[in-house]
């Protein structure tokens, strides 16, 4: 029979839960996303990793609260409380939580490889800060999907004015004499023109070239009236604002206050490193009594605003897809794992690593991840500035110019059908044949052809 114990956030004193299987009373206190109650039965990331490795080495297990609701600290005698407690006294068999594998415990207790690694992290309030410099700011009003949207849509309409226009009679009315001005390449250069609302030649004179042209012309006018609105948001938003990316840019500024929690492993961190700039974050937190007693309460004030809440990566991750105003910055330090925890020289410990391992190749504990801290903010981008617009958003213009595109190639076919049937009675052919000779007149002969027969008639 396995008894296992089981914790939820490391960070905590108190608060704590365990896992216990088939044999005496253990405890289990929820909370999210690690353990959950669903009814009369336990869910959340840890939870699945629990019923992977059970089912994998075939062992059971039940859910009881911890009877000290504590992770496990050493005292001055050498004693420990909480769940290495427990382990250590052979009260339970497993302790499977976030626990941090530190030197300490590897002393007194057996610890698997971990199944999730974890460091110190920064989380502030989005209108708080903004992005670094970028040179390539005029690109992020537009997602990159949007942008090669446009792409798509300016080519596609460039092909259609060369296209139309070749076919259209009322444009080219004989192919073997004129010039058709809509050349391939002046039906890009006349495209571009329209997109930056200048206008550029040649113009057209068919119905179905202006169908096209005024339909680019609509398309052109929404689409920059969007770029412009969402680009002065982009800069508005990034006035008056701080740059932090790192632990050096929050001790360099004075307006955020930044804390953590009291009696946290961060806070120790913190306070025994070497690091010139963490000793004065310390200093700092402990001149300014900026400290929490809580997650919550560090995460409620971040969210307040000017605050920087400074606390282990994995509990921030979580806040930020629960509270879309707020973002975690990107550098993370004092890399450190969870592992599950086992009595000293267990030689089933060893098993749980392999399983482990297992997990971690497969993509199971990845899955698990993205399951558990899945977020569902959408509006807003990392950096904490308005989001790019995305092709969904501007859906209707894109709509608009390929009923268009579309209506201006049928406007023109039919323009050249009923030249066709005028011309077949003159001639005394069927509509069909004379429709299939203008075709062929109109896409045989290039427009380079006959720029260098007028030039040689006009040389000679």
């Amino acid at each position: 029979m396995i008894t296992c114990l089981f914790y939820h956030a490391e960070e905590l004193s108190g608060h704590m839960s365990l896992i216990s299987a088939l044999s005496s009373g253990a405890a289990d206190k929820q909370e999210d996303p690690y353990t959950m109650s669903h009814g009369s039965e336990f869910e959340g990331f840890c939870m699945d990793i629990l019923k992977y490795l059970s089912n994998k080495l075939g062992f059971e297990y039940s859910v009881q609260l911890v009877k000290d609701n504590a992770y496990g600290r050493q005292d001055v005698k050498g004693n420990w409380n909480g769940m290495i407690g427990e382990v250590v006294r052979n009260e339970a068999d497993l302790a499977v939580a976030p626990l941090t594998i530190t030197a300490a415990r590897e002393k007194s207790i057996e610890l698997s490889k971990p199944f999730m690694q974890t460091g110190i992290g920064i989380i502030l309030k989005k209108n708080d800060i903004s992005s670094g410099p970028n040179f390539f700011e005029f690109l992020n009003p537009f997602s990159k999907e949007t942008w090669i949207g446009i792409l798509i849509a300016y080519a596609s309409t460039s092909i259609c004015l060369f296209i139309v226009a070749r076919l259209s009679p009322c444009q080219w009315n004989e192919p073997k004499n004129d010039e058709n001005q809509f050349t391939f390449m002046n039906s890009l250069w006349y495209a571009i023109g329209a997109l930056t609302l200048q206008g550029a030649g040649p113009q057209p004179k068919a119905f179905s070239v202006r169908v096209i042209s005024g339909i680019w012309w609509l398309f052109s006018v929404a689409l920059l009236a969007s770029y412009i609105a969402n680009f002065s948001s982009i800069l508005g938003t990034n006035s008056a604002k701080l740059t932090i990316e790192t632990f050096d840019d929050l001790v360099k500024q004075d307006v955020i206050e930044y804390g953590t929690m009291q009696y946290s492993s961060t806070l120790n961190f913190l306070k025994t490193s070497k690091h010139p700039t963490y000793q004065m974050i310390y200093d700092h937190i402990e001149r300014r009594k900026t400290t929490v007693p809580s997650m919550d309460e560090g995460i409620r004030k971040a969210r307040e605003g000017k605050y920087a809440f400074i606390g282990e990566s994995v509990s921030l991750d979580l806040a930020v897809a629960r509270h879309c105003d707020l973002v975690r910055v990107p550098e993370v330090i004092g890399m450190r794992g969870y592992g599950i925890a086992g009595p000293k020289d267990s030689p089933f410990v060893k098993n749980l690593s392999i399983a482990i391992l297992e997990m971690s190749e497969s993509g199971d504990l990845d899955y698990l991840r993205e399951k558990w801290w899945a977020s569902t903010c959408e509006t807003e981008g990392q950096d904490g500035r308005l989001a790019p617009l995305r092709p969904h958003q501007l859906g209707g213009i894109f709509v608009l110019l390929t009923i268009g595109l579309i209506l201006g190639v049928i406007l023109a076919l039919m323009e050249l059908a009923f030249k066709s049937r005028h011309s077949a009675a003159d001639k005394k052919k069927s509509c069909c044949s004379i429709f299939l000779e203008e075709l062929s007149q109109r896409f045989q002969k290039s427009d380079g052809k006959k720029k260098c027969e007028a030039q040689d008639k006009s040389n000679a």
